[in-house]
């Protein structure tokens, strides 16, 4: 596992992407603070920028750097989630601005499963984690039903739990906004 970490930060470190295995589905990722990596991966996708892609990150103190103010029951939440949570915030900060929603918000997700955890404390810096398929078809749910066309476009794929078949389940999805208002878009 080190090794494959040790290769896909360097490929993370020189704007590149990578495909490789989260707390949920396998994902494309880059560096969410660099706009050109973000481009690379909205490219993929065949996505338009206006579509939210969240990032991850390795521990719940970190949301301070990447947030303008980092609500209160935020912190609860992560604390106490039982399965991977991604919560939407107001007032990004510090992130690529083609990753920032139109009304300044992000998705992010504090990681605890160990792969992409690891990853994230290595690389120091958020990393984008979007599906690994092209915008709008069906989201793989094991590595190899990746399209060739997602696996060929990337610049290095993950040599790790690519024959796991453990059916993954998505995130929830909350949204916060300001004074503790709360959306649940996905349980």
């Amino acid at each position: 596992m080190q090794e494959e970490i040790k290769k896909a930060v360097e490929v993370l470190r020189s704007g590149g992407v990578i495909l490789y295995p989260t707390d949920t589905v396998w994902g494309l990722g880059c560096d969410a603070t660099n706009e050109n990596a973000v481009r690379k991966v909205f490219e993929i996708k065949n996505r338009k920028e206006v579509k939210a892609m969240l990032v991850l990150i390795d521990n719940a103190a970190k949301l301070q750097t990447y947030l303008e103010e980092v609500p209160d029951m935020a912190w609860d939440l992560v604390e106490f989630a039982e399965k991977p949570l991604t919560i939407i915030y107001p007032d990004a900060k510090n992130l690529a601005s083609n990753l920032i929603g139109e009304d300044k918000s992000i998705g992010i997700r504090v990681t605890r499963e160990a792969f992409s955890k690891r990853l994230c404390e290595q690389f120091r810096r958020p990393i984008v984690s979007t599906s690994a398929n092209i915008s709008g078809e069906k989201t793989p749910l094991k590595f190899s039903e990746i399209a060739d066309a997602i696996k060929l476009k990337v610049d290095y794929v993950v040599n790790f739990r690519q024959d796991d078949s453990t059916k993954p389940k998505p995130s929830s999805i909350i949204k916060l906004g300001r004074g503790n208002l709360f959306e649940m878009i996905r349980e």
